[in-house]
């Protein structure tokens, strides 16, 4: 990893992986340990952890944080309501605890999530959302619109029209958070500068 930054001169990486509840830790160790590799290789490069729950593990949630990350992110993906159809194994509330955990463990960390839209939520489902991240101390947010990967996958419901995407945007605005991106192709490592001001 730290040669393939280096060859291609990149400035901010994202760190991420897939659930790995088979691990005691969730794999939080390994996310530790390659944001020390990368502070080793460069300490000016940024670095993003796009982490899973942990279960709601805070021994993990304290071992990614302690390691040092610019960003710490965990993305909820979808409303309260749609969480046993989009994500059966995960916990709405126990994902907004993971960002509230990880705001209070260390002063300076940017803490970040992000959400598809698209998937049959109401508008106000999404602002309720918003509220609840920005309660439980994000800096950052990305709104996008969910596309189907494949056959097998969830439908799309709804394709969001680009001024619901500006609301969105002017919403999280006036809502304080620092960093915000909104928008039909908007992923969640998307944000630039979401690192450094």
């Amino acid at each position: 990893m730290v040669r393939a930054i280096g060859a291609l001169g990149i400035r901010e990486a994202v760190v991420t992986s897939v659930t790995r509840d088979d691990l005691v830790d969730g794999g939080a160790a390994h996310f530790a340990e390659a944001i020390r590799h990368l502070r080793d290789f460069d300490a000016e490069i940024t670095v993003e952890v796009l982490v899973p729950d942990f279960l709601g593990n805070e021994d993990s949630i304290k071992k990614v944080i302690f390691a040092e990350p610019d960003v710490f992110s965990h993305n909820v993906e979808t409303v309260p309501r749609l969480y046993d159809k989009v994500r059966p194994r995960a916990d709405y509330k126990r994902s907004i605890e993971v960002l509230r955990a990880a705001k209070g463990l260390r002063e300076g960390v940017v803490v970040k999530s992000g959400l598809m839209v698209g998937l049959g939520e109401t508008r106000e489902e999404i602002y309720r959302v918003m509220e609840d991240l920005k309660s439980a101390g994000c800096d950052a947010i990305t709104i996008g619109q969910y596309l189907k990967p494949d056959k097998d996958c969830l439908d799309v419901e709804e394709f969001l029209e680009p001024e619901n995407f500006e609301r969105f945007a002017q919403k999280a605005k006036d809502m304080g958070f620092k960093k915000y991106s909104c928008g039909p192709f908007v992923r969640s490592s998307y944000e630039e500068g979401v690192c450094r001001n």
